[in-house]
């Protein structure tokens, strides 16, 4: 009897853990702090339970990395996205909403445009469940 109890209780912790690892956009991002900027694609980390596409940003003399937050790989992957969707020295342009961390440089809810004007959706899911380009000539 105690293998049993040891057993659920152990199941029930595994199967609890990934929710609380999950988070809204609010507990990280200031959704009323917008950010835009254009940079170059340093490193893409297309990893779980997000990607990130690192952006170096030069403006007045100094670098900023901003560290882009993006879906888990799996939902980007079903809109489109693959590991090569964005390159590495790529130049890209950003919009999404700052850390409430007034020192990070992550940035959440974004959206990376090429400059051909593909859209990348850093998302879970997207409005119309669309990646790319047609996403873009959806909205």
């Amino acid at each position: 009897m105690k293998r049993i109890l040891v057993a659920l209780f152990a199941g029930a912790l595994v199967a609890v853990i990934p929710a609380a690892a999950h988070h809204s956009i609010s507990a990280e991002f200031d959704v009323n702090k917008p950010v835009m900027f254009s940079g170059t694609i340093k490193k893409i980390d297309w990893t779980n339970p997000h990607i990130y596409t690192h952006v170096e940003v030069k403006e007045d003399g100094k670098t900023t990395v901003y560290k882009v937050e993006g879906g888990p790989p799996n939902a980007l992957f079903r809109q489109g996205w693959r590991k090569d969707t964005l390159k590495v020295g790529e130049t890209v342009s950003v919009t999404g909403v700052r850390a409430k961390n007034p020192t990070s440089p992550n940035v959440g809810q974004a959206t990376i445009v090429t400059p051909d004007g593909r859209c990348v959706f850093g998302g879970a899911a997207n409005r119309d469940g669309a990646g790319g380009r047609e996403a873009q000539a959806n909205q």
